[in-house]
């Protein structure tokens, strides 16, 4: 495997940033997860627009898109696969340690594994933990997942693939790496930004193809939802079949599999929508 690092591939047994690197010491940095297929990035524009809007909200310079794309280019081409899990990670490079940035200029890590198509239907659970729609990091995909971590580790030993958050306010709001969607008398219905969830790549295409309503949700809505489905850029669209010890039987239901095919059928006639 070879992987970009600042400036260069390198194998990635040669790898190398430094221990100083603000995003190992402090996790300042941001990130993008891309769907890569026949060596084909999936909506990267879109990607790496919010790449620039995540870098602007932790005050880190906007990232150098022509640089980006050619590291992904590099990667993708030294790396073949058919489908595959494409990770930029841009930090605030070497730095004191401590709270304080540098002056060596920002770090860009482009990196790439394979991976293999989701199942139809999953499994989540709901933590006790929320995600704070007021905080400074709501809506920024940073590299600070560490919460997330903990949260994953309790769907897994759950029998689950991911676990489900509320926001300080008793709505839902997001899982740990995906959106969430739950169909009510037959209208499809996702959280809104203000929620305090990520502004997901799936999410938007999802809410423009399938026309779903932003709405604010309370957290128990999982105990009564007709149907409930994940979205991500590895998921796609993804049906729940059962959240905590609730059983939805026939997942994916008739709204939740026409939103399966529409996702399929426009994401490929437009593989940068």
């Amino acid at each position: 495997m070879k992987i970009w690092v600042n400036g260069g591939l390198s194998e990635a047994e040669d790898a190398r940033v430094s221990v100083l690197d603000h995003g190992l010491t402090v996790g300042d940095g941001v990130f993008e997860t891309v769907k890569v297929a026949a060596g084909r990035p999936f909506a990267l524009t879109r990607h790496l627009d919010r790449l620039t809007r995540s870098a602007r909200g932790l005050g880190l310079p906007d990232p150098d898109l022509d640089e980006v794309r050619r590291a992904i280019g590099a990667v993708v081409a030294a790396n073949p696969a058919e489908l595959a899990r494409l990770r930029i990670t841009y930090t605030g490079g070497v730095s004191p340690l401590g709270s304080d940035r540098g002056e060596d200029g920002p770090g860009l890590v482009v990196a790439l594994g394979g991976t293999s198509r989701r199942p139809d239907t999953t499994a989540v659970i709901t933590v006790p933990w929320t995600r704070n729609e007021r905080g400074a990091l709501a809506g920024l995909k940073t590299t600070s997942y560490a919460e997330n971590v903990v949260a994953l580790a309790r769907a897994r030993e759950r029998g689950a693939s991911e676990a489900l958050f509320a926001n300080t306010v008793g709505q839902l709001c997001e899982g740990t790496g995906s959106n969430v969607f739950v169909v009510l008398d037959g209208e499809i219905h996702t959280p809104p930004v203000a929620s305090g969830c990520l502004a997901g790549i799936t999410r938007a295409l999802a809410v423009e193809w399938t026309g779903a309503v932003e709405s604010d949700l309370p957290f128990d809505v999982l105990e009564r939802a007709d149907e409930i489905f994940l979205t991500s850029t590895l998921r796609d669209v993804q049906a729940v079949h059962r959240a905590d010890g609730r059983e939805l039987p026939d997942a994916p239901g008739p709204v939740t599999a026409k939103a399966m095919r529409t996702f399929d059928e426009r994401s490929g006639d437009d593989l940068d929508p």
